[in-house]
């Protein structure tokens, strides 16, 4: 898929202020790079920010690619591919393109699946942002983790 030049230029940007930020200190670079990367997007992509020990992004990476109202996720890949890239903690990210950024219960039920399954290998999940093209639903800010 074709972006437009101005919003690869942004992106590229916030993947270095992604990068060289402590990911607790600077929450916003990263929901505002989460946003631009799947907000536009007309189907539902699910997708993981791996961090290391300092809380500092190993790497973005889209795991899963649904239809235009749900994806299928699947846990052991997301376990797999933390060990993979020997991530300690991670933020999960999906996008919801009906525009709506409020979790369903299925979202709620899926985010405890994720954090009880990483656990078990010592990931630790910080959040699970949920994205439109106007807001960015945190569950750490409502207390949902």
């Amino acid at each position: 898929m074709s972006r437009d030049p101005v919003v690869e230029q942004a992106l590229s940007i916030l993947a270095c202020q992604v990068r060289e930020a402590d990911a607790l200190v600077s929450p916003d670079a990263a929901r505002d790079y989460v946003q631009l990367r799947l907000a536009d997007r007309a189907h539902e992509v699910f997708a993981c920010l791996f961090l290391d020990v300092q809380n500092r992004v190993i790497e973005f990476q889209e795991m899963f690619r649904g239809t235009l109202t749900q994806t299928s996720v699947y846990p052991r890949e997301v376990v797999i591919e933390a060990l993979a890239c020997q991530a300690s903690a991670v933020i999960l990210a999906h996008n919801h393109p009906s525009g709506s950024s409020e979790p369903s219960r299925a979202d709620e039920m899926l985010t405890q699946t994720l954090k009880t399954a990483l656990g078990l290998v010592d990931v630790r999940v910080l959040d699970h942002l949920i994205v439109t093209r106007s807001n960015v639903f945190s569950f750490a800010e409502r207390g949902l983790l």
